[in-house]
């Protein structure tokens, strides 16, 4: 199934491109040109993207203070 008419790029070759590591409309974009010329594709394409083709980042540990690392520098410095 076609996602974008106006350069004939398909589900797959959507799908494809995130597999290969685009994970936002703009590199699909980059990767194949869908989504650049007239824009109606880029909500199938964001959809595409939402089901799990990329990676979501692991969500910082509520119990590890993010600067719990760094205590002393300022003292160093």
């Amino acid at each position: 199934m076609y996602v974008c008419n106006c350069f004939g790029v398909t589900e797959a070759q959507v799908q494809q491109h995130a597999d290969n590591g685009a994970c936002t409309p703009r590199q699909i974009a980059s990767a194949c040109k869908a989504g650049t010329d007239c824009g109606s594709c880029v909500r199938r394409i964001q959809a595409i993207l939402g089901r799990g083709a990329c990676p979501r980042p692991a969500s910082a540990d509520p119990g590890t203070p993010v600067l719990a690392g760094l205590e002393g520098l300022e003292e160093a410095a």
